[in-house]
């Protein structure tokens, strides 16, 4: 491989046979070389591949500021999330967690604590993405030999919550708090608490979670099933009821009227959680 490019001791940019940048990193590879000069390339490197050129500069500029260790431990953490959640996670992933990683450390030293007001929020609607989270907080703490608080744990989690779902920081925190919101007004309609280990819940949440992130994003369904939601409005009216305070909210704050057929398939949901729930 020809270097195209020396990012610091341990990081070098070369193009692969199809042109495409790939940023190679090695403990000291890049030792008294510069551009022009071979890599072997039976060595012991991490590769990264960018597809996008704004994500690859922003990687080069990362490992430029960030220990190498850091970078490896957050490549290990992504590889161990990709293994258990067995989802896509989008590949900015890997400077949003590496950055993420480096500026707690950095807080750590400083003795300064961030507290994780979602924390339970984010345990409760994500328990798959939360014990990534918790994984990735232990490896952080053994590898490093420092103490990170819990709280990081949930902090860990909405990275890959971000990676699954293609949404920005700010976005996923939105839709977390819009799924708390709606799961109250469910909640104080009903006069109930859900069972957290009940499949219905899980289907529940999982319905919220999508259903959030088309109100955050301003997307409906194509098309609209008038006729599903009067078949459901009849069946179902005290579940229908509580979806019509759901609309008036969400028209309320997020200027989102909820489509016919979202509200049929919400109205489901919902008999289905609260019909289960009043069965204990």
């Amino acid at each position: 491989m020809i270097i195209y490019k020396v990012l610091n001791n341990n990081a070098v940019i070369v193009q692969n046979e199809k042109g495409v940048e790939e940023v190679i990193c090695g403990k000291g590879i890049a030792y008294k070389k510069k551009a022009g000069y071979f890599l072997p390339d039976n060595g012991n490197y991490q590769i990264f591949v960018m597809h996008s050129k704004d994500l690859s500069h922003k990687l080069q500029q990362l490992i430029e500021e960030i220990p190498l260790e850091q970078l490896t431990l957050s490549s290990k953490i992504i590889d161990y999330a990709k293994l258990h959640l067995g989802k896509p996670l989008n590949e900015s992933i890997y400077i949003s967690l590496s950055d993420h990683i480096h500026t707690s450390i950095i807080r750590y030293k400083e003795g300064i604590s961030l507290k994780n007001v979602i924390f339970l929020d984010i345990k409760h609607f994500y328990p798959d993405e939360f014990r990534i989270g918790e994984k990735a907080l232990e490896m952080i703490n053994k590898k490093l030999g420092i103490s990170l608080p819990e709280d990081e744990a949930g902090f860990l989690a909405i990275h890959f919550i971000n990676a699954e779902m293609d949404e920005n920081f700010d976005n996923t925190l939105e839709i977390i708090h819009l799924i708390q919101d709606i799961s109250s007004i469910v909640k104080y309609v009903f006069s109930i608490e859900f069972d957290e280990d009940d499949v219905y819940y899980y289907r529940f949440i999982t319905h919220l979670k999508f259903f959030a992130q088309r109100v955050i994003s301003k997307k409906t369904y194509q098309e609209s099933d008038d006729e599903l939601l009067e078949i459901v409005q009849k069946k179902y009216p005290a579940a229908f009821s509580c979806v019509e305070k759901i609309d008036d909210y969400l028209q309320k704050k997020y200027a989102y009227q909820v489509p016919c057929e979202e509200q049929a398939y919400l109205t489901i949901h919902i008999q289905r959680v609260v019909y289960k729930t009043k069965q204990y």
